[in-house]
């Protein structure tokens, strides 16, 4: 027997100073979706992820918290573990920077660059980012800030180990413009590289640390630590066994064919990932592939810092892990930003899962089971009608292997999205429900449906690495077996049973209530405001005896109506401890009358009365500006009415 082609990919590894959120799901997604299809094609996978554990951050991070850095980093890696296995995500290796066979790797590949002359001492002078732990020139600073995240810069200083990346420019250089190995994707993602990096100058890179003590130690030189992108890059090779004796798979898997990671890693998965390789005499990745950002709101990056998070433990718990795997995969198109919004993932699993796939599935099994008690007959009629449906189908596989091959996930999804579509045009082209009147069209009949239960299949088959939990549910309804829902079995017509058998079952997808569900959601994820926003001035000061001369009491809400004839204005009658008392409020827009009886509210009761629409009302309602509008100031049923407010 032949030996199985290998096939490497690795996502980067996830900095876990949080727990983990929906915008770190691409990268992982995206290779999962790879992964799961090159095994389906025949491929021996390795697939590779984890979390890139020191560095200062993490080691503030701990220290705030009262713990060690490990016991704060093991936490998240567990989240991290956790969404994985929730969203499907079916890795082969999971590597930390903290684990024993990582750290022997660095040192020994850090101790051999040393000996080579790759690596010197010195002293470094600049500007360091935090947050990304990444050290910046003056010129390399975007409006004095840092041109990744756009934060502050402090000035450093400090004795460092540098890497000779300045010798590697021509190289690098030749490598990314090099027609046949297109070694960086997109092509735009080439031309910053050169013109930002390379062309003014590639400098020596800082690859160790005094100041920050939790990190890899190295070895011949006490008090220095290997600063995180040599430690962090280094876990491609080290969770295969390169310079230590965990594993022994790197001569199998290395190159690793794909490295997929957000755009803001490029620099470093192009330049210095590559010009460590080149220092080391090892071979090169073959593709390094940068997507976009998933962004929120205003456009920017989703993170947790800037309190846009969307947690996609819910999203997947309430309309499926497999409707979140689609969205996300099928609205990042190659290249760009993929702005995240509920609406939008709503309308896409009303669009695509419920009306068109969903609805293909229900539509040909409920008339094959209506029409043919759920059997096909053998005899069948097929014609020239059946040829484009069929021609569509038999170019879709090639198409849709390169398409996902290439991290152009949108555009293949969307050809699989037009052939369901055409699909279920075929229906209302043959018409199976006029056919089923005339008992001579029978064969012509089961031809039809034949035809549609086999593109589903097929479609199913091609869908499965980004929807693996919904295609085997289709396989089960379709009558598919194991042989003809292999990857190579979606380019074969007619490979269903001639008398296959249908099962009804539940709905794929449900259709969602949008209104409804966003409602929901942004009661889940509140937007975080921007402090000061769209608030009224502070009021001038003023005296303490005018404060205390306001009587503020608890009062009890007996009755509440609208007042006719006003938009705005409820009137209620209140106990207020002491009594009843009539008092008026502007909040109609905000409230149903029914919703506030029984509330206990907040209350100034020693008013004059004022008449308002010929009533009156002694005394004002608390509320607070919330949004466009206004909310109550409320208290539980311990409070009794007429306790004092102060």
């Amino acid at each position: 027997m032949a030996e199985k082609k290998t096939f490497y990919i690795t996502t980067p590894i996830y900095y876990p100073s949080g727990n983990p959120h929906i915008g770190h799901c691409y990268s992982t997604l995206a290779c999962d979706a790879i992964a799961r299809m090159k095994r389906m094609q025949g491929y021996d996978v390795m697939f590779s992820t984890g979390t890139d554990e020191h560095g200062q951050k993490i080691e503030k991070k701990a220290q705030e918290l009262g713990v060690t850095p490990k016991a704060y980093v093991d936490d998240i890696v567990a989240n991290f573990k956790r969404l994985w296995s929730t969203m499907g995500i079916q890795y082969d290796r999971y590597v930390r920077t903290t684990d024993d066979y990582h750290i022997k790797t660095v040192q020994n590949m850090f101790e051999k660059l040393y000996k080579d002359g790759y690596i010197y001492k010195s002293e470094y002078k600049g500007k360091y980012c935090t947050p990304c732990e990444s050290f910046w020139t003056e010129s390399q600073l975007v409006d004095g800030k840092c041109p990744d995240c756009g934060r502050e810069v402090t000035e450093a200083s400090e004795e460092a180990y540098f890497f000779k990346l300045s010798e590697f420019g021509p190289r690098l250089k030749e490598l990314l413009l090099d027609p046949e190995k297109n070694f960086l994707e997109p092509k735009s993602r080439v031309n910053e590289m050169i013109n930002n990096f390379i062309e003014p100058g590639l400098q020596d890179l800082c690859v160790s640390r005094t100041s920050v003590k939790w990190g890899i130690p190295v070895t011949f030189d006490k008090g220095h630590y290997v600063y995180v992108w040599m430690d962090a890059l280094t876990n491609y090779i080290s969770l295969l066994g390169f310079m230590n004796d965990t594993y022994d798979d790197y001569e199998k898997y290395w190159p690793a064919d794909m490295h997929v990671m957000a755009k803001e890693i490029v620099r470093f998965h192009s330049l210095i990932w590559p010009a460590f390789l080149m220092a080391l005499g090892e071979p090169l990745p073959k593709k390094i592939y940068g997507h976009g950002w998933i962004t929120f709101g205003d456009g920017g990056k989703m993170s947790k810092s800037k309190g846009n998070v969307i947690d996609p433990f819910v999203l997947c718990e309430r309309y499926g892990v497999d409707a979140l795997r689609y969205h996300l995969l099928r609205e990042m198109v190659f290249g760009s930003d993929c702005p995240y919004s509920n609406e939008q993932m709503f309308a896409r699993i009303n669009s695509d899962l419920a009306n068109d796939l969903g609805n293909l599935v229900s539509r040909t099994v409920a008339m094959a089971i209506k029409y043919f008690d759920g059997k096909l007959p053998v005899e069948k009629e097929f014609t020239d009608a059946d040829n484009d449906l069929l021609e569509q189908l038999d170019a879709l596989p090639a198409f849709v292997g390169e398409t996902f091959e290439t991290m152009r996930f949108s555009e293949g999804l969307a050809k699989i999205f037009s052939v369901i579509a055409r699909a279920n045009k075929y229906i209302d082209e043959n018409e199976p429900w006029k056919l089923a009147k005339d008992d001579s069209a029978k064969p012509r009949l089961a031809a039809v449906l034949y035809n549609l239960l086999d593109a589903i299949r097929r479609v199913a088959i091609l869908l499965a690495p980004v929807m693996p939990h919904t295609s085997p549910k289709i396989y089960e309804q379709i009558g598919a077996t194991e042989e003809n829902t292999t990857w190579d079995s979606a380019s074969v017509r007619h490979a269903l049973a001639a008398d296959v058998t249908v099962t009804k079952g539940d709905v794929l997808f449900p259709r969602i209530d949008i209104e409804k569900e966003v409602e929901e959601l942004n009661k889940l994820f509140p937007a975080k405001e921007e402090k000061g926003k769209d608030l009224e001035p502070l009021k001038p000061l003023t005296k303490f005896d005018n404060f205390a001369a306001l009587d503020l009491r608890a009062v009890k809400v007996l009755s509440c109506e609208k007042v006719e004839k006003s938009d705005k204005l409820l009137k209620f009658k209140v106990d207020d401890g002491f009594g009843e008392r009539q008092v008026l409020s502007g909040i109609a827009k905000y409230y149903k009358p029914e919703d506030l009886i029984g509330k206990t509210l907040a209350m100034i009761v020693n008013l004059e009365p004022r008449k308002m629409m010929g009533l009156e009302s002694n005394g004002m309602i608390l509320s607070v500006k919330y949004g466009d509008g206004y909310r109550v100031v409320e208290f539980d049923d311990s409070v009794l009415p007429g306790s004092d407010i102060s």
